[in-house]
């Protein structure tokens, strides 16, 4: 005991004697300064949540742009990517950009519909026939109008990125006309016009998030959906779902939005490095979205019990035809000068 006691004593003597030798020579008690460190520590994150895997035209365009903004500004800001669904889902994602919980996300625009209704007009079927028309509209003046709506929900609306033209997928029989749908649940995102395309051909639209899709896939909850072809090959719809019908009836594409107070916060330089590096994602994702779909159709193509086949003209103008109602009720409900508008962008030459 006499030992444990003057042991302890000791220890406490000489401790005292190295913070006297260390105060009377002007050296600090903490531990050393690492530069290295200190200058991690004054590095920007951005922490970039997104729901699709990283080898799909999203995913891909999300590396890209998080490379060329850390090249840009020297390392001064440095983006982590969660892809999948790590961080936040497509249920909840939005609410925590809102409160500043992550810097940027990447939603379908689909997704943003209940909050800006104009933009249900990028969900319209058949309003895109080619990927120059997608570019053209997405990446100009129309595009920039819609990005320009987000700032009144605490939003920095920076661009437009394209993921391709849906196709349907289902399970049972192939789907080859409008009546093929009826009696059948798919998936359709919570947009009033993509609800809207199913119901018209007397199926029930199923609303569920991109990460739960797979799930209700395998307890046969669902018969059909509609996605790109990245999508289906990337998460392994086509495992669950095998008659692929290449449609081309609308686009998915995403915006992409970053907490406005953290932007503004950015001193100018960095945000000009932002909004450069975003831009040069952008075009590289128009450039090699068609590319990854094309390659993944190639893919499936190669997978023996995976039936593709492709909806014939007629049908697609008989679709067409059948689709006129939800035009209407966008230009009554919604707005007829956006549609007009976005009419009036596709078809300059």
């Amino acid at each position: 005991m006499r030992l444990y006691i003057t042991t302890a004593i000791i220890t406490l003597i000489v401790l005292i004697g190295i913070i006297g030798y260390q105060q009377k020579s002007g050296l600090d008690s903490t531990l050393p300064i690492d530069e290295e460190q200190g200058g991690l520590n004054d590095q920007i994150v951005i922490n970039f949540s997104h729901i699709v895997a990283e080898d799909t035209p999203k995913g891909q365009t999300a590396i890209k742009f998080a490379e060329l903004l850390e090249q840009k500004t020297d390392g001064r800001i440095r983006v982590v990517i969660y892809p999948n669904g790590l961080l936040y889902n497509d249920n909840n994602e939005l609410d925590a950009l809102e409160r500043g919980d992550v810097e940027m996300i990447a939603p379908s625009f689909s997704k943003m519909t209940t909050m800006l209704p104009t933009w249900q007009v990028l969900d319209l079927p058949y309003l895109f026939h080619t990927e120059d028309e997608v570019e053209q509209v997405l990446t100009g003046p129309f595009g920039e109008q819609l990005l320009n709506q987000l700032g009144r929900f605490n939003i920095k609306g920076l661009a437009f990125w394209n993921n391709g033209f849906k196709q349907i997928l289902s399970s049972g029989e192939p789907i080859l006309t409008a009546e093929d749908f009826e009696g059948l649940k798919v998936r359709a995102m919570p947009s009033k016009v993509l609800q809207q395309q199913f119901k018209l051909f007397h199926a029930t639209p199923f609303a569920t998030s991109f990460d739960e899709l797979y799930t209700e896939l395998e307890k046969k909850e669902l018969n059909a959906q509609e996605n790109t072809i990245s999508n289906i090959y990337s998460k392994g719809f086509y495992k669950l779902q095998k008659n692929l019908t290449i449609t081309n009836h609308g686009v998915l594409g995403y915006a992409i939005m970053m907490n406005e107070d953290f932007y503004n916060s950015l001193p100018s330089d960095l945000q000009e490095e932002v909004v450069q590096a975003i831009n040069e994602a952008t075009a590289w994702n128009f450039e090699h979205s068609k590319q990854m779909n094309d390659k993944d159709l190639e893919s499936l193509q190669q997978i023996s019990d995976v039936q593709i086949n492709t909806l014939s003209n007629d049908e697609k103008q008989r679709w067409q035809k059948l689709f006129k109602p939800i035009y209407d009720n966008y230009r009554k409900q919604v707005s007829e000068t956006f549609l007009q508008e976005i009419e009036k962008e596709i078809n300059k030459k």
